[in-house]
């Protein structure tokens, strides 16, 4: 309490300077140990039980799902074969139980890996030991991976016979059939563009069966490329079976030539489609309170091009806990002060190192401290994708992951919406009004790389995207208790809004709140319908559907939102009254500045001077 008053009493620039100077020496001390270690405690599992595999409970590798709800399960499944995998379906068939597959690491943060009926008594397979190559077929550049692979060991595997993925997301920590199942991607107008279910040509599905085959109450659906139901199963959410085996299209593997470089802002979103047709695999961080952005220019190269370059993209390294946990104390102390300025330098401290170090690139694999310009040149395998705390021998917590919840890290909503090309430049527009009414409101997402940018091809998958698109990562703080708002509440949720409902974007499958998923029915259209056939061909009693995924889908009368008290402040709902907000703590449901269809949850110091009280 002393030191609340005492930071209360202090000025806010005195203040500012006291937390940026302490920061910056636990940044630096940091960062020397960060570059010394080799070790780093790997994610802990997302099931956890009581008696065996019996009694669970199952997470997502974050600790908490949008709704901060626990998931209880009767038990969990771990197949190793198909077989055994069939067998595990066939039996939660006989029992008419829910099921949901769950992967090593489950990075998805909605509720995609929670059983549908009633609480603890569904069933989880997890497709962790499901993680081997199958075959391989080099005439074609063909490779078939069981589902539970993670992608840095199929990126690996693929290319110790010479052979590249096209595409990927860029964590490598995510399982083939999990990244597969959310429309995952990386950034690409070129070709069938980013998402890598373009590249899929053949599937292994498990489904329930009403009717015994051959004894089992399951079956082993095989696709191949010209099925038109793959259109359904590439990407699925999880509710269509367990992706067993997938075949997909390599090609012969090729280098990367990367070179960051940082330009102002003025005027850059009149240049973003002409920019994704000329960098292959380039995408942009956009600073908004900086006024900068960073263009990766990154071209597709031969193979006999020199360069051994290796992507181990800082915050995808084994963090020193001491600084993340210092980090999220700041964050923490800047939103009890109302201290916005002092994210505003430890943002802008943040962004001067990652591009003094070159966003985690290195020019040679052999060395930790090897960033030495650019370009940096290297196999597609080891620069499409990063996640080396994922590979670390145990520490004891003095290195994770910086989201780890097993220790006071980071914590995080994150908004992932997909705007077209064709509008892309109105809505960045849209979003500089906003900037500059409130010129420090959003320096807290510049903690997590600000409006990171990536390009995407519409697709014929049901579930993929309609147009050709900017997919736009949002990432910023969550507070731990549910009922305490966010310094500049109202500008997120606006330009949130904005993405969704002005210009019509789609969210990504395996991120967002609970608002990022309304009106899908609409936007998706007869894609949907489609889908919704699919689900009722190999999954006629739902029992790999849920609450969750059926209002995502807008089926069986399910909602996404969730109503009640301060319901806006973690994207359970939009506002329509001043309790969806926190009246007590001054924030009241208002329209937006710039959208004003918006309803938003904004700080005001006098509701008398503001003169509206809504019920809207």
């Amino acid at each position: 309490k002393q030191i609340h008053l005492y930071i209360q009493t202090c000025p806010d620039q005195l203040w500012t300077t006291i937390m940026a100077a302490t920061h910056i020496a636990l940044f630096v001390s940091g960062l020397a140990v960060l570059l010394l270690l080799v070790q780093g405690s790997p994610p802990g599992p997302v099931v956890q039980c009581r008696s065996g595999n019996t009694n669970c409970t199952v997470t997502n590798g974050y600790g908490a799902f949008p709704d901060r709800s626990t998931c209880r399960v009767a038990a969990v499944a771990y197949p190793s074969t198909e077989q055994e995998l069939l067998l595990a379906v066939s039996d939660a068939t006989v029992k008419q139980q829910h099921v949901k597959a769950v992967t090593v690491y489950s990075h998805s943060i909605p509720k995609l890996s929670c059983p549908g009926g009633p609480s603890g008594q569904g069933l989880v397979i997890s497709t962790q030991r499901l993680n081997r190559s199958v075959s391989v077929d080099l005439a074609t550049s063909r490779m078939t991976f069981e589902a539970g692979i993670t992608l840095r060991a199929l990126l690996d595997a693929a290319a110790a016979r010479g052979l590249a993925l096209p595409h990927s997301p860029y964590w490598q920590g995510v399982t083939l059939g999990g990244l597969l199942s959310t429309g995952s991607h990386g950034s690409s107008v070129f070709g069938k563009g980013s998402a890598v279910h373009e590249y899929v040509v053949g599937m292994r599905l498990v489904v329930p069966s009403p009717v015994p085959v051959n004894g089992s109450y399951a079956k082993i659906v095989n696709l191949g490329e010209d099925d038109p139901d793959l259109l359904a199963v590439k990407v699925s959410l999880g509710v269509l079976g367990v992706i067993s085996q997938v075949t997909l299209q390599l090609e012969p593997m090729f280098k990367r030539s990367i070179t960051n470089r940082v330009v102002s802002d003025v005027g850059f979103e009149q240049t973003i489609s002409s920019y994704a047709v000329t960098t292959h695999y380039g995408d942009i961080i956009w600073y908004p309170s900086q006024g900068r952005v960073v263009y990766r220019d990154d071209i597709k190269v031969p193979i006999t091009t020199k360069g051994k370059g290796v992507n181990d993209f800082l915050g995808f390294r084994a963090q020193p806990t001491l600084v993340i946990a210092s980090t999220r104390a700041s964050e923490e102390l800047s939103e009890l002060t109302g201290n916005a300025q002092g994210k505003c330098v430890l943002s802008r401290l943040q962004a001067d190192t990652l591009i003094a170090t070159g966003m985690g690139l290195k020019n040679n694999d052999g060395g930790l401290l090897d960033f030495t310009g650019y370009p940096v040149v290297g196999n597609q395998s080891d620069m499409q994708s990063a996640g080396s705390c994922l590979r670390s021998g145990e520490d004891k917590l003095l290195t994770a992951c910086g989201w780890d919840p097993r220790f006071a890290g980071l914590f995080y909503h994150q908004s992932a919406i997909s705007i077209p090309f064709t509008t892309i430049a109105d809505f960045i527009a849209d979003v500089k009004k906003l900037r500059d009414a409130h010129p420090n409101a959003l320096c807290g997402t510049e903690l997590y790389l600000g409006f990171f940018m990536r390009f995407v091809r519409s697709s014929t998958a049901y579930l993929g995207k309609t147009d050709d698109v900017v997919d736009i990562d949002i990432t910023y703080y969550r507070s731990k208790d549910p009922k305490r708002p966010r310094l500049y509440e109202d500008v997120i949720e606006e330009i949130e809004q904005l993405a969704l409902f002005k210009y019509n974007g789609l969210p990504h499958w395996g991120k967002n709140r609970n608002v990022g998923f309304l009106n899908i029915k609409n936007k998706l259209g007869a894609k949907l319908d489609k889908f919704v056939s699919a689900m009722q061909k190999y999954d006629s009693n739902g029992l790999f559907s849920s609450d969750w995924t059926d209002a995502v889908l807008g089926l069986r009368g399910k909602e996404v939102v969730v109503q009640g008290n301060g319901c806006a402040l973690e994207g359970l709902c939009i506002c329509s009254t001043d309790d969806h907000c926190a009246p007590k703590q001054g924030y009241y449901c208002r329209p937006g500045e710039v959208y004003e269809q918006a309803r938003v949850c904004r700080k005001i110091k006098s509701v008398e001077a503001d003169g509206q009280a809504y019920t809207l």
